[in-house]
């Protein structure tokens, strides 16, 4: 299988004029473009997904999606949970976490002055998701055989 070539890094902005993306952007803007407005406004947009849960049930009154993680791969897979769950009714629908490993740490996470980096289980708590591991998923949770 041949292997994935790395990616070039965009180069460093050198002689760019503040306000432009680039040396090129800025000579049209003052010549064939003089009379356009330039970063005049910010458009947004929405890039639409599918998302399947990896387990869903209905606890008192409230639908629970529930996200099996061994560990996270990399920014992109974490940060779209945080988008879903914007998409959710949070009156009737929330995102909850089963982490395999709660305490390990997250990808690319930066070491801290106390040597610890940010774990899975800060990650949740930082941006309001409700976590649990396999000995703190409550009772009602489980199977009556379990």
């Amino acid at each position: 299988m041949p292997r994935r070539v790395p990616r070039k890094p965009r180069p460093k902005k050198i002689g760019v004029p503040k306000g432009y993306d680039s040396k090129w952007e800025y000579d049209i803007h003052q010549t064939i473009l003089q009379d356009w407005q330039h970063h005049w406004n910010k458009v947004e947009y929405v890039v639409h997904h599918k998302y399947e849960p990896d387990f869903v049930k209905k606890i008192g009154g409230k639908t629970i999606l529930l996200e099996a993680k061994g560990r996270f791969w990399d920014h992109a897979e974490y940060s779209k949970y945080i988008h879903i769950r914007e998409a959710l009714n949070k009156s009737y629908t929330e995102l909850v976490f089963l982490f395999q490993k709660p305490f390990a740490p997250m990808p690319g996470a930066k070491i801290r002055k106390n040597g610890t980096k940010r774990t899975h289980a800060e990650w949740a708590e930082t941006n309001n998701f409700t976590w649990y591991s396999e000995d703190t998923l409550p009772d009602n949770w489980r199977n009556n055989n379990g």
